[in-house]
């Protein structure tokens, strides 16, 4: 019984605060709309895509892949993502596009190479603030990366799958997701707010804060009597 009205009596705290908890909410999700409108740079990415085929080179008219060309390929996956984003291939890119602007390393940033799950595909990904330049960089780099294996490996077993478009839409901001993610923090505070206000809230609203502060039972209570004014003159 005794958790029983513990439970109404904190359920009631934070009744008795719903607007002061509606408001930080509030602004949370308001200050979270801010922030990310204003104050977090767009940057968009565009992904380029390569299949691993058969080696064209040591096949002059067959088209079928053989088990071993795939199970080289596969084991190629790895040392061909580091390949797509090395110096030898990074430096070109900027090289064949003209970039000045950007050094060999801050475009290594800008690059994610990845491999779909159990599949021959490679994934070139960049991101970049301009989404014309991040697409014609995943386009080039899949070339560039292509002809770099082609020379080491002696084998042409890269083909373009997919061109990079153009995004348009920014990769780093989600108003959904960063409206909930700010809501659910002030949620949070609101939660500390009414804790703290109850801590450092002493007065007396009822014989049962009595009872809890004394351990003495009350016996009668006198119920609040409003005086109009006019009459008590």
């Amino acid at each position: 019984m005794e958790d029983e009205i513990d439970l109404k009596n904190i359920l009631k705290s934070f009744w008795d605060r719903k607007i002061g908890i509606i408001l930080i909410v509030l602004v949370a999700i308001a200050v979270g709309f801010i922030y990310t409108s204003y104050f977090i740079d767009p940057v968009y990415s565009a992904t380029a895509t390569a299949i691993l085929t058969n080696n064209s080179s040591s096949e002059e008219g067959g088209e079928s892949v053989t088990q071993s060309e795939l199970t080289l390929n596969n084991q190629l996956l790895g040392t061909y993502r580091e390949i797509a984003r090395s110096d030898a291939v990074v430096s070109t890119v900027i090289s064949n596009l003209g970039l000045t602007n950007i050094t060999d390393a801050a475009l290594k940033g800008q690059i994610a190479v990845t491999s779909s799950l159990n599949t021959q595909v490679i994934e070139i990904t960049v991101t970049n603030s301009d989404p014309n330049l991040a697409a014609k960089i995943a386009n080039e780099i899949r070339k560039v990366f292509a002809e770099k294996v082609k020379e080491i490996y002696k084998i042409d077993n890269i083909q373009p799958l997919d061109d990079a478009k153009i995004p348009t839409a920014a990769s780093n901001i989600n108003h959904t997701k960063d409206i909930i993610i700010f809501a659910a923090g002030g949620l949070v505070l609101a939660v500390i707010y009414v804790i703290i206000a109850n801590i450092l809230d002493n007065t007396v609203k009822s014989s049962k804060d009595i009872e809890n502060a004394t351990g003495l039972d009350v016996i009668a209570e006198i119920p609040l009597y409003e005086v109009d004014k006019r009459r008590r003159k």
